[in-house]
């Protein structure tokens, strides 16, 4: 069953042939096999199978111990993972804490800031009615007295020629 190929010497290649096996020859091996075994063993029947009960009882018991081992490393594990996330969070909530505080603290500090602030604009607006009182005081004598002036002797003002012109 030699098969011809075509293919350029200097590229790689991989050639995949596929064989279908089918159950029965699976069968005719396996018969054979356990025939084989009984001709070649040394020991009776019963001798056999005693071996074959301890030999599956000690696979019973390293499969229980296999599983025992993944179960603890797998437990372990879940323990470490949950401890670590733990850890995770509490330094996470500890993070927020502190800047909850600062937070706070800032906000505390620009209350105060403007506190502060409002009550140097209250001084401020409180000294300047004080200053506009006390020159408005000054000037109503001025005023009382360009009142008492004739209207026709008060000059008109620039803006007011630029209207009637």
């Amino acid at each position: 069953m030699s098969r011809s190929y075509d293919f350029d010497e200097e590229e790689p290649y991989v050639v995949i042939e596929k064989q279908s096996g089918t159950l029965s020859s699976f069968l005719v091996g396996l018969a054979i096999g356990a025939g084989v075994a009984l001709l070649f063993a040394p020991q009776s029947g019963m001798r056999t199978r005693r071996g074959i009960q301890r030999r599956a009882r000690k696979a019973q018991r390293a499969a229980r111990q296999v599983a025992n081992d993944v179960t603890d490393t797998v437990v372990d594990t879940f323990h470490d993972a949950r401890r670590r996330v733990e850890e995770h969070i509490d330094t996470a909530r500890q993070a927020i804490e502190v800047k909850k505080e600062q937070v706070h603290r800032a906000m505390e500090a620009g209350r105060a800031a403007a506190q502060q602030a409002r009550e140097e604009l209250e001084r401020r607006i409180a000294e300047t009615k004080a200053s506009y009182q006390t020159t408005e005081s000054a000037a109503r004598p001025a005023r009382t007295m360009t009142a008492r002036r004739p209207a026709a002797a008060v000059a008109p003002r620039v803006d007011e020629e630029t209207e009637e012109t």
